[in-house]
């Protein structure tokens, strides 16, 4: 399989980023894309796949050393590269009429200095590291997430992702999400939010949104329930990110510091929306 999913990649990113480089650069932004992906793809380090005896007997481009592959990553144009990479891995489809908003641990050691990670709540339990807040559409796959500390709450990190959203329906979220600036946030969105009250509280006397009260009153429905209960795919769809071989397994020794997690979770997304087109099942 990661034959093919290599084969769809390495055709998307040559018709992105190929023969774009800086001036006097000897590696268009292609070849460091790829060569980063390639990585990416074996879970191994940047610096294994600058190596020749990392690739396969008939690949004879020049590799690039780890030092420019170091300043190349973090150039603009490299970055725009990947992400318009997995845009168009996502494909076309049309939205989804409901879609699921959560997030996902990425824990590291706790002898880690990593200064950057951050010390919070992960998956019944407390962990430092970063966590992947998501937005997931069972038609498209992840259309929206980012990268933040362990510690950043979910109602801190969700407006950034509920903006991107660009069609109307609904989106659901466990309790974490019950906020009126939520709320209302994705009702400019054209999108109604459904987040269940947490476990004891109340909405109290004081004023809400009307958009939380409304979600209130639909998760009393049928129609209501039945959105809320579809959450679990979002789950489903986790495991597909980080079960097989190439997926988005615990965070490695290499990768630390937010920008190199972000950097490896765009180019596992890249992979898993790539898997997606192949249309094959893969053991949750």
């Amino acid at each position: 399989m990661e034959r093919e999913l290599w084969r769809i990649v390495y055709g998307e990113v040559l018709a992105v980023a190929s023969g774009k480089k800086p001036r006097r650069a000897t590696f268009d932004d292609a070849q460091v894309a790829a060569t980063y992906l390639w990585a990416v793809l074996h879970d191994r380090p940047t610096s294994w796949a600058c190596r020749r005896s990392s690739w396969p007997f008939y690949w004879r481009r020049p590799l690039p050393t780890p030092s420019t592959m170091s300043r190349r990553l973090r150039k603009a144009s490299v970055q725009a590269a990947l992400a318009e990479v997995e845009r168009r891995l996502r494909g076309n489809a049309q939205a989804s009429l409901c879609r699921w908003i959560d997030a996902k641990p990425l824990p590291v050691g706790g002898s880690s200095r990593d200064r950057q990670a951050g010390f919070g709540r992960a998956a019944g339990t407390m962990a430092k590291g970063y966590k992947l807040h998501a937005i997931a559409d069972g038609g498209q796959g992840f259309i929206a997430w980012r990268v933040h500390p362990m510690n950043t709450n979910a109602q801190k990190a969700a407006p950034a992702l509920v903006a991107q959203l660009q069609s109307e329906g609904y989106l659901v979220g466990d309790g974490e999400y019950d906020s009126n600036r939520l709320y209302a946030i994705a009702a400019g969105q054209g999108v109604q939010l459904l987040a269940p009250r947490r476990q004891g509280t109340r909405l109290g006397h004081k004023r809400h949104s009307v958009h939380r009260l409304r979600g209130a009153e639909l998760l009393e429905r049928p129609f209501g329930q039945a959105l809320l209960e579809s959450r679990d795919e979002i789950d489903r769809m986790f495991a597909h990110l980080t079960t097989p071989g190439w997926g988005l397994k615990p965070l490695p020794g290499w990768v630390r510091t937010h920008f190199r997690v972000a950097l490896w979770v765009r180019g596992k997304m890249i992979f898993y929306h790539a898997w997606r087109n192949l249309d094959v099942p893969t053991a949750a």
